[in-house]
């Protein structure tokens, strides 16, 4: 019995490593790895583009039903747990008996994973209402600024020249979404700037945290992901239902929904933008590697400036464009500059 359990988080390794169920993917033959590749691409560039359609989903909800942003999360971190769980009960129920019986180190781990990914979901659902769904992605792409500073310091060593330019990159591109070219006015909404900040601190814990903790080389990146979402609906439970005890809570907005608000939210933000959105990127980024899967990731703010701009008639401005051609900009010279560390 012993021995089963040892092989079992191997299984979960070979599930991301060879997509057609036969023979490793380096030992497959060059035409069947390079359509592997490009399915990948596929996945990953699918699933982030509905992270973005997801922040449109949100401002709709926002502007035309008036729920809270911690009632969209609640909803969102809910459906997506269900889905997640149902998934992980049929196919790898093993994993739910390994993360249980784990020491209380990694249980901890999970804790924070859990934890930052909640703030991140709030957070961004926060800077949606202040400002906009391009805006605050693309304020959300400085978590990769963030990464690369923690990694700096934990390391002891200073950025490199690229690391140092995609720093600057950053930089003028918040200062020009913030201002809009006046440098002595704060246009951006001080509450937006504020959440957007934390929403980008947030996402770069939790993409620290299950590396640095090995949680995802242990148990796969979906049981861990899905433990982790699992610790975002107990907290966003918590936190909705202290806002309804304070009166803050907007339940009539809630009873005020149509069967539309209802579709965009379970349907739009919840599944497709949170459970569908996850799973693609995260199987596409096993085929891919983390590099690639990285630069494929800002497709998110293309398409939540793009679903903003078509379906909800946001007009972003030229220094709002500049801001986003500078992200993209910094994230290309943070991501291929060197060998991962």
């Amino acid at each position: 019995m012993a021995k089963t359990k040892a092989k079992q988080p191997n299984k979960q390794t070979a599930d991301a490593s060879q997509p057609t169920g036969g023979q490793p993917l380096a030992e497959q033959p060059v035409g069947a790895r390079r359509r592997v590749f490009w399915i990948g691409i596929a996945c990953a560039l699918a699933g982030a583009g509905l992270w973005g359609v997801s922040g449109a989903c949100a401002q709709h909800l926002f502007s035309h039903y008036g729920i809270t942003p911690m009632f969209a999360t609640t909803v969102r971190s809910l459906v997506a747990t269900l889905f997640f769980f149902g998934v992980l009960v049929l196919r790898r129920r093993y994993m739910l008996e390994l993360i249980w019986k784990s020491e209380p180190r990694v249980k901890l781990f999970f804790l924070v994973f859990g934890g930052a990914l909640f703030v991140d979901q709030f957070a961004y659902a926060m800077t949606i209402a202040f400002t906009n769904a391009g805006t605050a992605t693309v304020l959300q792409m400085l978590s990769t600024v963030f990464v690369m500073l923690f990694t700096c310091v934990m390391g002891r060593h200073l950025p490199k020249g690229n690391e140092f330019a995609g720093l600057i990159c950053a930089f003028a591109a918040t200062v020009l979404i913030a201002t809009q070219g006046d440098l002595g006015t704060l246009v951006l909404p001080a509450a937006g700037l504020f959440w957007g900040l934390l929403n980008a601190v947030c996402v770069a814990v939790y993409v620290l945290t299950p590396r640095a903790a090995g949680l995802f080389d242990r148990f796969g990146s979906f049981a861990a992901t899905s433990v982790g979402m699992l610790v975002t609906c107990v907290c966003s439970g918590i936190a909705y239902a202290i806002q309804l005890a304070m009166g803050t809570g907007a339940p009539e907005a809630v009873a005020g929904m149509d069967a539309f608000g209802w579709l965009v939210l379970i349907g739009g933000l919840s599944f497709l933008g949170t459970f569908v959105s996850f799973g693609l990127y995260l199987r596409g980024v096993a085929f891919v590697g983390s590099v690639t899967g990285s630069l494929l990731g800002a497709v998110e703010p293309i398409s939540a400036s793009v679903c903003a701009c078509v379906f909800l008639g946001t007009a972003f401005s030229g220094f709002d464009w500049a801001g986003l051609v500078l992200m993209l900009v910094m994230l290309t010279l943070v991501t291929l500059g060197g060998k991962p560390r």
